[in-house]
Parts: structure tokens; C-alpha cells; sequence
């Protein structure tokens, strides 16, 4: 198969990126150029996980022929299924580790300044971005130029093009490496630990309520932030001094406005005769651009968390009510009505033995698993130095696959390596948020500032994580300092040996920093730090939290008892809809008005639960919260609504 698994992979990634970006992003609304840089930056960095397990394979083939042709005996080389030609490889990656450092370093950046830009025009959006840019990294280029110079003076160094180009490679692998491993120590212990919490529905159902007053907060703040903006665009837009040119601007702002605030500024409009004699800038017009368009996607993205948020409160409360029920039914609190698949499938008998049984031994047996892998990449990382003996065991594996020649298995161990090191890597940036600034949500709510700077961080750090990996292996000969065939991806990357303080110390000696950090982490210390400065983390022995907890209780019973409110309208306006219909038609009815219809399904209730108490007395305990609450509803009502909430279809009947 010379080539075909290349092509192969290339193509399926282009899709698994596309498909990731359909879901995060909105192909119809978003610029073009924002998506295609996200698309680009995104293939280009999973491109080089998937085929690094192939080069790999591919050098420990070349290594066997190697060693045959120096030595008097000969030994059977058996090519891998995903052999790739002589002079492939080395293009490949030239292409993907230029292009995606070109995105991250210049063109994703530009893009992020034009997109959060306040200007009116593509002209006005590019200057903005340069100057921003320009700014940001003058200040790199400066120091590194002034350091290039001073190590050039005192070492003497007479640099050729490709030196400069491998001095390039390794300051920009150095900051990936440095920011690598403050990010592995954290996801290192909090994956596996999150995983094994999530077992516990307790503690998730507390840390959901703490996660919904912590973002009703948020979503109180971004309401007050944005009707004061739109204050702001009302004075402007109701002003009776601006001329033509000015006014094209205001309509411009009013097109990035929520619907609803238009509609209120031209009622307001037309309702007033008297106009304001405020005369805006274009500059201030600049400004008030930009603040709407802040204040417009943090208004979004928290009204699309909101609800998600919320129904996995709703959904967890459903769970711990059901686990304690006598009957094996899993009863919902609100409706949802089924998809077609679950429908047939998911019964209320199967999904309770799966939410109440199977999913905690699930999750605590995957929690084991990742604790194994970050076991097996601590100690790695603390000891890939050590080539004889070999203590690695990422490189003990590799070795072992490599003498049966069991190259699925070499492929496997690098896969399952590098991914659980994304996995890891990204996850923390993500779950730290940086302040909720950026942040991914799916159902293409996920604003462009936020899909850029993911795709500049994949493009920053990817690189460097894999190069990380091939040392772990001993498939860096600068770190491992054996006398082996380099793969294609090291020999693009040029000989660390130029900068010895690096390969020699920094390369070998930062990483095993990743213990010191896994202990802090384990100890919680960042989360008391950040809580002690005022941002609130999820602790359970601290008194603010606890606080935070019972808020959130308190928000979520108030917003389920809307929702059941809701229901129960909605439930009973189409039940007089379709009983006004039939006696219009002349229809036969078997109920002479309203009442008796109640009645009726009165006694199919009572009939119901014969047959079945136990389960009754489970359907109306998970509304006992909401009907305690509210004592003026009336007793028939309230046992259809939470007898129909459950998943059997007892209605049939009538």
C-alpha cells in the first residue's frame, strides 16, 4: 500500500475537520475567511497526528534495511502496511509545519484583530489589525533579533540559512514546550479525576448547581452589558443631527443589534417627536461598533449555555430521584420527547439501568484507564533521558512492537499517545476558559474570536507536543542521543545540537517539571489560589461554594417549575383546541363537556396506578418539590402533568 493509507488519512481528515467546525461554528453567518483559517489551522494540526504513527513505522523500516546493509547477517524486514515512498514525507511535513506556523504567527492573529475590529470598512478592518499586530509582535521580533545578535557576537556563530531557519524552529518549539507542560500537569490529574467524580452524582449535581449560579451571575451581567450598549446605539440612532455618511454607519451598528432592540429604537423613533442633538464622532461610532459586537456574542453565548446548562441540572435531579425509586423506570420531571432511535431502544427500563448502574462503573473504569496513561506519561516524561536501561515506557513499548515487527501495534501506542496528550493539552485551556473568554460551544454558537484563537493554539502547540512524543520514544535523536535513522518530521525540525544549552538542558530537565505540577493539581492549590483572588472555584469544603450551591438549588427549582407551568398551559390549550374541534365537526365525543374529561382522566389514572402504585408514587415524588410550592393547583391537573411526564404511554386508552 505505498501511499494509498497517506492519501487516505488526508482526505478522511479534511472531513473529520470540517465536520468539527459545522458543529462549532456557523458556516452561514460567520466571515468566510474566519472559517477557512479556523478549517485550515484545524486540519493542518490533526493532519500531523495522524500521520506521524506513519512515519514512525515507516523510519523503524528504514532502520531494519539500514542495519542489514552494515551487517553481515541479514534479517527479515518486513514493510508496514502504511509504508510511505522515499522523498514523501519530508515535503509533507514542510508543507504542514510552515503552513500552520504562518497561520499561528501572522495570519490567524490579523485575522482575530479584523474580526473583533469596530471599523466600517475592509480598509479600515486591515489598518486596525496591523497596527495591533504590529505592535504585539514588533515587541517579539525586537527581543529575538536582539538575542540572535548577542548569542551571534559572544559565540562567534557564522550562520547559514538553514541554521537561522533551525534556530527559528526551536525558539518557537521552546515557548510550545514551556506552555506544553504547565498544561499537561493540570490535565494530567484532572481528566482522570473529573471522570472518576463524575461517577459520584452527588458531587455533579452539587457542581451543576454551582456552575448555574456562577453563569446566572454571568448572564445578569451580560443583560446589563448589553441594554446599556443598546442605550448607547438608541441616543445615537434617534439623533437628529446626522448626516448621510453617519447614518450609513448607524444602520451598519443596528444590523449587529438583537431584533427586538431594533424594533423598540424605531417605535421609540417614531413615538418621539423630539430628537436628540447628539453628534457622534466617526471614531466614537468606531468604539460603539466594537462594544456592540462584544457585547452582542457574550449575550449569545451565554443564552446558548443557559439552557444547556439547565437541562443537565434538570436531567441529574431526574437521576438521583429515580435511583432511590423502588420501581427500575427512569421518569422525566419535564417532557422531552424521544428521537426515533430512542424511541425503540432507549425504554425507561434500559435507561435506568444505564444512568443509575452502567454509566458509574463506565465512567470510573475509563477513570482507571486514563490514570493509567498519565502514570505511564509521567513517568516518561521524568525519565526518556535514560536510554540504557530504557526506562520510558512509551519507548518500551515501541521497542518491543519492534522487534516482532508488529507495526499496527507501534502505529497504535504513538496514536493513543499523541491523542491522549491533545486531549489533555486542550481540554485544560478550555476548562480554564481564560475568564470565559474563549470558549467552544457546540450548536454553531461559538463566537469567531473563540474558534481563531483555538486554531492559533493548535498550531502553537502541536508541533512541539509531537516532538515531545518522538523523545519519550527515543525517536529524537537530539534528546536521546542514539545513533538511529531521524524520522521525516525530526529532520525538518534541523539538528537541535546547535543550541546545546537547549538540547542538553532545557529539552531533558523542563518537562519533568510535569510531577511538581500534578502534585498542585492533585492538592487543588490553583483552584484555592484563583478562589482566594476572587474567582470562584468548585471546592467542596469551602464556605462560598456551599453557598453558591444552595443558590443554584434555588434557580433550578424556580426555573423547573416554569417549565412545568409552561407544560401544563400548553398541555391544556390543545386539549380545548381539539375538543372545540370535534363538538364544531359534530364529532361524537364520549365527554359531554370539559369536566367529565378530567374526570376521566381521573380514573384512567387511578386505573393506572392499581396496576402499578410504586410507579405513581415515583412520578409524582419527582414533582413533589413543585407542587408543595404552588398549593392553588389544582389536584386533577397536577397528578395528569406528572403522570404524563413519565415515558409509558397510559393515555393510549383515551
Amino acid at each position: 500500500m505505498s501511499g494509498e493509507a497517506l492519501a487516505v488519512v488526508v482526505v478522511v481528515v479534511f472531513f473529520l475537520a470540517l465536520f468539527l467546525l459545522q458543529r462549532y461554528g456557523d458556516l452561514r453567518k460567520q466571515q468566510r475567511v474566519v472559517l477557512l483559517g479556523t478549517l485550515l489551522a484545524w486540519y493542518l494540526c490533526f493532519l500531523i497526528v495522524f500521520i506521524l504513527p506513519f512515519d514512525v513505522s515507516t523510519t523503524i523500516y528504514k532502520q531494519c534495511l539500514a542495519d542489514n546493509a552494515a551487517a553481515s547477517e541479514q534479517k527479515v524486514c518486513e514493510q508496514p502496511w502504511s509504508y510511505i515512498p522515499d522523498g514523501v514525507l519530508p515535503v509533507f511535513w514542510r508543507v504542514v509545519y510552515w503552513t500552520s506556523q504562518c497561520l499561528t504567527w501572522l495570519l490567524i492573529p490579523f485575522m482575530q484583530s479584523y474580526a473583533r475590529s469596530g471599523a466600517f470598512s475592509r480598509t479600515g478592518k486591515m489598518k486596525t489589525a496591523l497596527i495591533e499586530n504590529a505592535i504585539y509582535y514588533g515587541t517579539y521580533l525586537l527581543i529575538f533579533v536582539s538575542l540572535l545578535i548577542y548569542v551571534v557576537i559572544h559565540l562567534r556563530w557564522k550562520f547559514t540559512f538553514s541554521e537561522l531557519q533551525t534556530v527559528c524552529i526551536t525558539a518557537a518549539n521552546t515557548w510550545g514546550l514551556f506552555l506544553l507542560v504547565l498544561l499537561l500537569g493540570y490535565g494530567l490529574v484532572e481528566i482522570p479525576r473529573s471522570y472518576w467524580l463524575s461517577s459520584d452524582q452527588a458531587y455533579l449535581l452539587n457542581k451543576t448547581y454551582f456552575k448555574v449560579a456562577k453563569i446566572a451571575t454571568e448572564k445578569a451581567d451580560a443583560e446589563e452589558d448589553l441594554a446599556n450598549v443598546m442605550e448607547e446605539v438608541a441616543t445615537v440612532h434617534q439623533s437628529g443631527s446626522i448626516n448621510s455618511s453617519l447614518r450609513k454607519r448607524v444602520d451598519t451598528i443596528l444590523t449587529k443589534c438583537p431584533a427586538m432592540y431594533v424594533e423598540e429604537m424605531n417605535r421609540e423613533k417614531e413615538s418621539s417627536p423630539v430628537a436628540h442633538n447628539v453628534v457622534p464622532s466617526i471614531g466614537g461610532l468606531v468604539t460603539l461598533h466594537k462594544k456592540v459586537i462584544a457585547a452582542v456574542q457574550r449575550h449569545n453565548r451565554i443564552q446558548v449555555q443557559w439552557p444547556i446548562l439547565l437541562q443537565q441540572a434538570f436531567h441529574l435531579e431526574d437521576v438521583a430521584k429515580s435511583k432511590t425509586s423502588p420501581v427500575r423506570y427512569f421518569v422525566h420531571s419535564l417532557e422531552q420527547p424521544p428521537g426515533r432511535i430512542q424511541k425503540f431502544f432507549c425504554t425507561p427500563t434500559f435507561e435506568w439501568y444505564w444512568e443509575c448502574v452502567l454509566k458509574q462503573f463506565f465512567y470510573k473504569l475509563l477513570a482507571v484507564l486514563l490514570c493509567l496513561l498519565s502514570v505511564t506519561v509521567v513517568w516518561s516524561e521524568c525519565t526518556f533521558f535514560c536510554t540504557k536501561p530504557v526506562l520510558s515506557l512509551f519507548a518500551v513499548f515501541v521497542h518491543t512492537a519492534e522487534t516482532f515487527y508488529n507495526y499496527i501495534c507501534i502505529e497504535m501506542v504513538c496514536f493513543i499517545g499523541i491523542l491522549f496528550l491533545c486531549v489533555c493539552v486542550y481540554s485544560t485551556v478550555f476548562r480554564i476558559r481564560f475568564f470565559n473568554y474563549y470558549y467552544l460551544v457546540p450548536h454553531h454558537q461559538t463566537d469567531s474570536y473563540s474558534l481563531q484563537f483555538s486554531g492559533m493554539l493548535f498550531c502553537r502547540l502541536t508541533p512541539p507536543l509531537c516532538l515531545n512524543f518522538l523523545g519519550l520514544i527515543h525517536m529524537d535523536s537530539a534528546v536521546s542521543h542514539q545513533n538511529r535513522i531521524p524520522t521525516s518530521y525530526t529532520s525538518i525540525m534541523g539538528s537541535m545540537r546547535l543550541l546545546s544549552f537547549i538540547s542538553h538542558g532545557f529539552y531533558i530537565y523542563y518537562p519533568m517539571l510535569i510531577l511538581l505540577l500534578c502534585f498542585a493539581t492533585y492538592y487543588k492549590l490553583g483552584s484555592r489560589c484563583l478562589n482566594l483572588l476572587g474567582f470562584h472555584q468548585y471546592i467542596t469544603d469551602d464556605e462560598m461554594t456551599s453557598d453558591l450551591v444552595d443558590e443554584g438549588k434555588e434557580i433550578i427549582r424556580r426555573e423547573k417549575r416554569k417549565k412545568q407551568k409552561m407544560e401544563g398551559n400548553n398541555r391544556g390549550s390543545a386539549w380545548r383546541e381539539r375538543y372545540t374541534d370535534e363538538r364544531v365537526r359534530g364529532t361524537p365525543t364520549p365527554f359531554r363537556d370539559e369536566s367529565s374529561a378530567i374526570a376521566k382522566i381521573k380514573n384512567t389514572v387511578v386505573q393506572f396506578t392499581k396496576r402499578d402504585s410504586a410507579l405513581e408514587e415515583q412520578s409524582v415524588g419527582l414533582l413533589h418539590d413543585s407542587n408543595e410550592e404552588s398549593p392553588n393547583t389544582r389536584a386533577t391537573m397536577g397528578n395528569y402533568l406528572s403522570i404524563s411526564h413519565s415515558r409509558v404511554n397510559i393515555f393510549d386508552d383515551v
